[in-house]
């Protein structure tokens, strides 16, 4: 593949050059069909994901609450049962000493009674507020749960729809790589991440979308219609072709395109 690649003149490179470019603005067209959608699909699913956790959260603390119920009340009724033990004891008490050692314990359990009514009481409280903000949680759950669905459709049908021209354009892409040589892809690389829209090679002819923004002297259009060098745009560093070979790619790729599905309008 070296020495095939040795053997291209610089008009098949500059060809190769400006149909990779098409290639590449095909495949970035194809992106952008596809929007925000994969953020906004990503946000909802973070969104989703929130939810769950809060709602697994709240229901693991419903249960630490019916657990501190539960504890509550079984010392609510050991401290019954203790009231009504000393309660005996008290009736046959043999001195005054006696009765009111016993009355503080007594005293001890009701009070016992009272903060575990309090506690019991408060905790409820809290779980019908978490059962509350569960069915809230719930509800909006769903909505979002909907929104995914509806976002996650309207994706699968773009990707769906242009599936198969993006795995064929990719696989042309990467036939039309292999055929330049490594320091042309690697200045070629360079201007597609350093422009937005990624156009590397141009007509310079102004009309052209993408092209350059400055007059192109005469000599040097005649020198880029000669296609015996690659010339850059001395003011964006693009690389230049002749509006000729530029029309003539264009109908030769669009042909090929079309083959893979024609999902694009050009």
């Amino acid at each position: 593949m070296a020495e095939q690649k040795k053997m291209l003149s610089v008009e098949d490179r500059l060809r190769l050059l400006y149909d990779l470019q098409l290639i590449d603005s095909r495949i970035h067209k194809l992106v952008n069909l596809r929007g925000e959608l994969p953020l906004e699909v990503k946000f909802f699913e973070d969104e989703i994901e929130g939810l769950q956790t809060r709602i697994e959260k709240h229901k693991e603390e419903i249960d630490r609450l019916n657990q501190e119920v539960i504890k509550y009340k079984n010392r609510k009724e050991k401290a019954k049962e203790g009231i009504e033990r000393y309660t005996q004891m008290l009736n046959n008490a043999r001195n005054d000493r006696e009765y009111k050692s016993l009355q503080e314990e007594i005293d001890y359990f009701e009070e016992e009674i009272k903060v575990s009514d309090k506690r019991v009481k408060e905790a409820l409280v809290k779980v019908s507020q978490l059962e509350a903000d569960i069915k809230e949680i719930e509800a909006t759950l769903q909505e979002k749960e909907k929104q995914l669905e509806a976002k996650k459709k309207e994706l699968d049908d773009i990707i769906a729809e242009t599936q198969r021209e993006e795995e064929e354009l990719n696989k042309l892409r990467e036939e039309y790589r292999t055929q330049l040589p490594e320091r042309l892809l690697r200045a070629y690389d360079r201007l597609t991440r350093k422009f937005k829209n990624r156009l590397a090679v141009v007509s310079f002819d102004r009309d052209a979308s993408g092209g350059s923004y400055f007059v192109i002297p005469p000599q040097m259009q005649l020198e880029i219609r000669e296609r015996d060098r690659i010339i850059v745009d001395e003011h964006t560093g693009r690389i230049l072709v002749d509006p000729e070979l530029a029309t003539e790619e264009k109908e030769r790729m669009r042909e090929i395109f079309t083959k893979f599905g024609n999902v694009l309008e050009e």
